[in-house]
């Protein structure tokens, strides 16, 4: 049965923060909501930006002294989203070590090639063909035997439970697989510059074995918005996607990523586009096979990542799904000795913090490494432990590093309430953001030159639809956020 796969756009511009619910501090130090008068009354948020239905909870505390200048709802479980990023990364950079690289090795086994995948989730086609050319001086022009993937570094699901069905387009929702490259997701573009009712034209660069059809027709704002018809996805097998409903006429054409869904049938059909290129002749065929986990043939090559500390950078600064999730799974892996899988990463990093670090988050819900999981909830109390042993012990993690700055880098670069003055620069944050949910962890340099740490977790924020008629505003959880934070470089 077809699913049918709404198409999810993603704008340049990044969303923000978002409202708090109104309610009283607590202390954090307690498991149990406190009288507010215990609580520390220096700082009070403004709250009165927010939608009505806001659920909020925030934690803000003095670097150098621990002491707690606001709690809310700290023990409240909430949709961590990607800070959960930040748990990820601490329990790689303790486990791993910074100088951990992914390998990608080649070997012949008599006839056959076996390419045995790490779940590497910065190989690339260049990288891959690099590793294809070492062929020839060890079989000649021609491979008698098949061409075997093994990826037994990963089992189970490639998709953590409660990940979205229907965000197949867009690259953030690309499969955690030991079989990737390319971070498994291939760009596009729809063209709607047609007459109204016409049909689109979608176009693939020609190298991408992907195949995708439209009969999406164009129409007019008005017609769109008065018939419902949306932008929708089908995936119909094997790497073949379709696209169907409507899309507004634009004279530009509009960018599409899709996720790769069949990452076996991907990656042979590049290898095959690749061994043609390089003028070597398969006799036998392309397949999976990871059986053989103990037998390894002669290695004719091997291509390494690039370091532990490298990658994370990337996955944090990029908000890099892909990174994190495999990254979880290579911990389940190494730690338990076993395939690494979604259900074990999650265990493996449980396990790692409280040993390492004494934090404890046997009672959080982790499903995936990633925080897309709907699944997933934190307390702003267990995010906090995160956040300020990652700040304490820096000198030795480097993890602060890996952060986006407010008005100059990563997810922040562009963040509408942080990237002006007097914010812009002074905030070291990873952000996260779901359906109805803005999250922000990390650092903030006041007017003083105190140090802050913060937890903001945002969910059940859902602004009452814009009155197209009447002029643009910035939306709440802008305004909250600018005031937020601004409030707090001036008072400390």
């Amino acid at each position: 049965m077809q699913l049918p796969l709404r198409l999810v756009l993603i704008t340049a511009s990044l969303s923000l923060l978002s409202p708090m619910a109104v309610g009283q501090p607590t202390n954090i130090n307690t498991a149990d909501p406190e009288p507010a008068s215990m609580a520390p009354a220096t700082f009070h948020p403004d709250l009165r930006s927010l939608p009505y239905g806001n659920d909020t909870a925030l934690l803000v505390a003095d670097a150098n002294t621990g002491k707690m200048l606001y709690a809310q709802r700290e023990n409240q479980f909430q949709p961590p989203a990607s800070i959960q990023k930040m748990v990820t990364a601490l329990a790689a950079q303790l486990y791993l070590g910074k100088d951990y690289r992914f390998t990608t090795q080649l070997e012949q086994q008599e006839d056959d090639i076996v390419l045995r995948f790490s779940g590497d989730p910065s190989l690339s086609r260049k990288q891959l063909t690099g590793l294809l050319g070492k062929l020839k001086a060890h079989t000649g022009s021609t491979i008698k035997g098949d061409f075997l993937l093994n990826g037994s570094q990963f089992s189970g699901y490639e998709q953590a439970p409660g990940w979205p069905w229907d965000i197949l387009g867009v690259c953030y929702s690309a499969p955690s697989s030991s079989l990737s490259l390319e971070h498994n997701c291939v760009q596009g573009a729809l063209y709607s510059n047609r007459q109204i009712g016409e049909s689109t034209r979608v176009n693939i660069p020609n190298h991408q074995p992907l195949t995708v059809t439209t009969s999406a027709r164009v129409t007019t704002k008005e017609e769109q918005k008065a018939s419902h018809c949306d932008l929708e996805l089908v995936d119909k097998g094997s790497n073949h996607y379709h696209l169907s409903g409507c899309l507004v006429k634009r004279d530009k054409p509009l960018p599409l990523n899709f996720a790769v869904q069949d990452t076996e049938t991907y990656i042979s059909q590049v290898i095959m586009a690749e061994l043609k290129r390089l003028g070597i002749k398969l006799e036998g065929q392309i397949k999976r096979d990871d059986k053989a986990t103990d037998t390894k043939g002669k290695v004719i090559a091997n291509h390494q990542s690039a370091p532990l500390n490298e990658l994370l950078d990337h996955m944090v600064k990029r908000s890099d799904n892909l990174y994190a999730d495999n990254i979880a799974k290579t911990l389940g892996a190494e730690y338990f000795n076993q395939p690494g899988s979604f259900t074990n990463g999650s265990k493996a990093i449980k396990a790692i913090l409280k040993k390492e670090t004494n934090i404890d988050l046997e009672r959080a819900v982790m499903v995936d490494g990633s925080g897309l999981s709907r699944n997933n909830r934190m307390t702003t109390s267990q995010m906090m432990e995160v956040i300020t042993y990652i700040y304490q012990h820096n000198d030795e993690l480097d993890l602060l590093a890996t952060m986006p700055v407010s008005g100059q880098s990563g997810t922040l670069r562009y963040r509408q309430s942080l990237r002006q003055q007097p914010l812009k620069g002074n905030i070291r944050a990873k952000s996260g953001s779901l359906y109805g949910t803005y999250n922000l962890a990390g650092i903030l340099t006041t007017q003083s030159g105190k140090t802050l740490l913060f937890v903001q977790m945002v969910s059940n924020y859902f602004p009452p639809e814009r009155d197209e008629s009447q002029p643009a505003i910035a939306p709440p959880i802008e305004t909250f956020e600018r005031t937020l934070y601004q409030s707090l470089y001036k008072q400390y």
